[in-house]
């Protein structure tokens, strides 16, 4: 765009003259019509100035008075003075030797063992008793099987008071374990003498088998 164009457009400046023309009418109107002097009297008027007072808080009411605590030190009681007592200045004394005393040894306690009652004395032996009645053992078939001929057996018997025999046993079997049952089954049996004590006999038992 041309500006030194736009300078000399007489447009323009016809815009601006036209404007000031206005404002000039406008002042001088209002000279004639008399708003200039009303605008005057306005101005003239006294001013009232109210002064509004500042309106104070009451004053805060005064602290409370501060509380003195008066501390009072404990004083210690003060304990009188006590001197030391004197001490004794030690004395050297000469040891003294005195005779030597003789300890007796005191025994020691021995608890006695409890007295343990001896077992009662085993009844005497009696060989060549003679039974008031009897029960003779038989051969038996278990040896006569194997053709045993022969064999021995000694037994020891428990007779009591009556003469009852109350127990078999036995001591010597040849052969062994061959006539034992038979000797303790038939001598059971056997009565004797009542002796009013109780003894133990020995019988002695052959065995032969006959043809």
């Amino acid at each position: 765009m041309d500006f030194a164009r736009q300078q000399r457009d007489p447009t323009r400046h016809l815009i601006g003259i036209v404007a000031v023309i206005l404002i000039h009418v406008l002042v001088i109107y209002g000279l004639v019509t008399g708003l200039a002097r009303k605008a005057v009297e306005v101005i003239k008027k006294p001013l009232n100035a109210t002064i509004i007072e500042e309106i104070k808080a009451p004053p805060p009411p005064p602290p409370p008075p501060k509380k003195i605590e008066i501390q009072q030190k404990i004083q210690a009681p003060v304990q009188p003075y006590v001197p030391p007592p004197d001490i004794p200045v030690p004395t050297t004394t000469e040891p003294v030797i005195s005779a030597p005393t003789t300890v007796v040894p005191t025994e020691p306690h021995v608890i006695a063992p409890p007295v343990v009652a001896p077992p009662p004395p085993k009844p005497a032996l009696r060989r060549g008793i003679v039974p008031i009645s009897r029960v003779n053992p038989e051969y038996p078939v278990d040896a006569i099987r194997k053709r045993i001929s022969s064999g021995q057996v000694i037994a020891h018997l428990n007779i009591d008071e009556k003469g009852n025999v109350t127990e078999v046993r036995i001591v010597k079997a040849e052969p062994p374990r061959v006539f034992d049952q038979e000797v303790i089954r038939a001598l059971s049996q056997w009565k004797f003498q009542a002796d009013g004590e109780k003894y133990v006999g020995e019988i002695e038992v052959n065995f032969t088998l006959k043809d």
